[in-house]
């Protein structure tokens, strides 16, 4: 009768191999690595989504810290001057005096007429 063959003797792997593939350290070391890489509540996969969003927050901050300080220069220019602080109301928010009338134009969309040309351009 015949002898049924080791599932070790079955797989063709070169012999140098071996020593390496049927290692106990090795397969232990395999099964952390995909325990590490699926299971696992802090999972690579998931580290890499956080490194992604942290780069990501990191340009939205330096963004936002360079429109703080644009509109902290805007301020000090605005209150500084008082024609610029008129020019800025009356183009920003429509104020007017009190004998005046201010006219806004709008297109069919209802937006302002400026607000439209700037789209037409960028497009």
């Amino acid at each position: 009768m015949a002898r049924k063959k080791n599932i070790f003797q079955r797989a063709w792997i070169p012999e140098a191999l071996k020593p390496y593939v049927y290692n106990r350290y090795m397969f232990t070391f395999l099964g952390f690595l995909v325990w590490l890489t699926f299971f696992d509540k802090h999972d690579f996969i998931l580290q890499h989504s956080y490194r992604n969003k942290l780069g990501d927050l990191k340009h939205e901050r330096e963004y936002y810290m360079q429109q703080i300080e644009k509109n902290k220069a805007d301020m000090k220019e605005l209150f500084t001057n008082n024609k610029n602080l008129e020019k800025f109301a009356r183009e920003k928010y429509y104020m007017k005096r009190d004998n005046e009338d201010v006219f806004v134009f709008v297109d069919k969309n209802n937006k302002l007429l400026s607000e439209s040309k700037d789209v037409q351009k960028a497009e």
